[in-house]
């Protein structure tokens, strides 16, 4: 297939004022212009999790419960390369920021490769996990529904990583458009696949139509839908990046040891940090289990919803990776602070709505995903709970990706790793089983920990951006 030059916007750079001073308004319409179709595509991809857990949901509480539980085993492991993955975004960034299109390819190659190498060991390490549920306490019906799910949902693990990946090269041009169509496509298609796929047949009868011989597969049924979504992105990704214009030189495509390193070296940090988040999120749903298959389930559609807000400031926050990089890559002060602190505000601002939808609608949102009493009841102290650390949360994704687009991964790692595990779970495990509130109490603890790194991060980023920012 031969190349063609994808139309995207044109570079954009910060107006100044007469008296020479970055205009955060003009900022504030580039990360908006940037940031709001990565949001529809988090949200999108959102929405695919968020019908397969509503189909599941119908099955009964124990089904409900064991999806989020395997959801979260996925995704403890799965985020670690993604996080990896996220190595390349101040690499292209500054690339295309300094007008180096030959070499953000070149990384994009070499990004494809690592897809590769991390998503092997990382496909074993899942199903290790899987085997160490019942060693935890994680009650057997649980983990009888929950193995299904994840075994369906393993073979998109190495697709998802190569979706980043491209994904990542196309937001560093400023091209989103196609990102937006495939995740349109892949919704309009899990619904319908989901609902199928769980119920078989008897789904069919629900709404009326002949049956076309489709077995129930339950849980393993979501799996399989998610799976599916994920193949539909990558392939149109794969096919929009295949038409972005390259200059000739030398070739692209071959593997380069010595970025694949920095890659790596820039990427692992991230991993990490993820992890770690992601991390105690699982740790929590592991504690909830033992509690109990109702608060387990209450658990899990708080977190679906509270997951749901946070994709706003995650997109905010890609938005700022690719912002900041372009900026570092021009060598532009005043431009690397502004991009990150306009993104913060932004993140935080967006935030507060999220907060009073919690506190103004927390059984109508429960009620979305289930229509058990007993999980509505669960869940809602959690949403409430949620729509306190809703601005915390907002404001230390956003300061993430200001930090990754300026190259800086370490710190980042090393502030998760304090604040939700030397402050947030021992005082949640402390409020649950020392004080008696249970799961209230280990959502309290989720509470401070993304707080304290909130601060943290947001520190770290006015530190880093006082000053010339170097290329990495």
């Amino acid at each position: 297939m031969g190349t063609m030059r994808v139309s995207h916007a044109p570079q954009l750079t910060v107006e100044m004022t007469t008296g020479g001073a970055v205009r955060p308004g003009t900022e504030l319409k580039h990360l908006a212009w940037l940031a709001a179709p990565i949001i529809a595509v988090n949200l999108g991809n959102v929405l695919i999790g968020l019908v397969d857990h509503a189909v599941v949901g119908r099955l009964g509480e124990i089904e409900f419960g064991a999806v989020g539980l395997g959801d979260a085993v996925y995704f403890s492991v799965t985020i670690i390369g993604l996080g990896i993955m996220l190595g390349l975004d101040p690499l292209i960034a500054q690339a295309i920021g300094a007008d180096e299109p030959r070499r953000a390819r070149r990384l994009y190659w070499q990004g494809l490769y690592i897809a590769l190498l991390v998503g092997a060991p990382l496909t074993i390490m899942t199903l290790g996990v899987i085997t160490a549920m019942s060693w935890v306490g994680i009650e057997e019906p649980t983990v009888r529904h929950m193995a299904p799910y994840v075994y369906a949902r393993l073979p998109s693990l190495i697709p998802f990583l190569m979706f980043v990946g491209s994904r990542s090269y196309l937001q560093a041009h400023e091209i989103t458009r196609p990102i937006v169509i495939g995740v349109i496509l892949a919704n309009a298609a899990n619904l319908p696949a989901s609902w199928l796929l769980v119920f078989g047949d008897a789904g069919l009868a629900r709404l009326g139509l002949p049956a076309l011989g489709v077995p129930a597969l339950g849980t393993a049924g979501a799996g399989l839908a998610s799976t599916a979504a994920v193949l539909v992105q990558l392939l149109i990704l794969l096919v929009v990046v295949g038409r972005v214009a390259v200059p000739a030189g030398e070739p692209v495509r071959r593997p380069e040891a010595g970025l694949i390193w920095r890659a790596l070296k820039l990427g692992a940090p991230m991993g990490l940090q993820l992890l770690a988040e992601v991390g105690v999120f699982f740790a929590v749903g592991v504690l909830m289990g033992n509690i109990g298959s109702a608060a387990l389930a209450g658990h899990n559609a708080a977190l679906k919803l509270a997951s749901t807000t946070f994709m706003v400031p995650l997109g905010i926050g890609a938005a700022a990776a690719v912002r900041v990089g372009h900026a570092v890559g021009r060598g532009d002060v005043a431009g690397t602070r502004l991009a990150g602190a306009v993104a913060i505000v932004s993140g935080a601002c967006v935030m507060v709505f999220g907060a009073l939808a919690f506190v103004l609608f927390p059984g109508s949102l429960a009620a979305i995903l289930s229509d058990r009493p007993t999980v509505i009841a669960a869940a809602v102290p959690l949403i409430l709970i949620a729509a306190v650390f809703q601005v915390s949360d907002g404001i230390q994704a956003v300061a993430f990706g200001a930090l990754r687009g300026a190259g800086d991964t370490r710190f980042p790692m090393w502030a998760n790793v304090v604040g939700h595990y030397l402050i947030g779970l021992p005082l949640g495990i402390g409020l649950a089983f020392g004080l008696g509130l249970f799961a209230a109490g280990l959502w309290w603890g989720l509470s401070a920990g993304l707080t304290a790194v909130a601060v943290a991060l947001t520190v770290r980023f006015l530190w880093v951006s006082a000053r010339p920012v170097e290329r990495v």
